[in-house]
């Protein structure tokens, strides 16, 4: 995979990408987030249950879509548009998703797409929602400038709470 990597793209995604962003999203949400979400929950997802979703993300004008792609491959995908907090100032950004084919987890595919994402806008102030567990996006977002700005909220997952933390640059 690593060699495949020098041929690494990132581009806007479009319709047709949305069963493969679908994929990427329940797989790696399946792996990355084992042990701490409800097992029951993960075992729920499944890529066809979110194709109608990514489907009517992909066809709105509020949101950014890259697809990071390596040798006809997709190995991860991001999102970005306006800030939903209450608190947001009418430029703001939020980071909506950022999930990686697990097999591209390490590979620099991530800090790809960022780049591509903090060319959004690169004036405006952006933030993004992490679960408190996740030491490795949290150090990956704390690498590229995000910082916890104290703000929380709990989601609930199969009738378990689970604490997010929103980050701020």
């Amino acid at each position: 995979m690593a060699d495949e990597l020098e041929q690494l793209i990132v581009r806007d995604a479009v319709l047709e990408d949305a069963e493969t962003i679908s994929r990427i999203h329940t797989l790696s949400w399946q792996q990355a987030y084992a042990g701490y979400v409800p097992a029951s929950y993960l075992n729920s997802l499944s890529p066809e249950g979110k194709i109608p979703m990514w489907q009517e993300v992909l066809v709105r004008n509020d949101t950014a879509v890259f697809i990071a792609e390596s040798a006809g491959r997709a190995l991860g995908f991001a999102s970005v548009g306006p800030a939903h907090d209450e608190d947001a100032e009418p430029s703001d950004l939020e980071l909506y998703t950022m999930y990686l084919d697990p097999e591209a987890w390490g590979l620099g595919v991530a800090r790809q797409l960022m780049n591509s994402v903090n060319n959004v806008s690169p004036d405006s102030s952006m933030n993004l929602w992490v679960f408190e567990k996740n030491a490795r996006a949290r150090r990956f977002y704390e690498h590229h400038g995000f910082k916890p700005d104290g703000v929380e909220k709990l989601e609930e997952f199969a009738g378990e709470h689970l604490l997010e933390l929103r980050y701020r640059k």
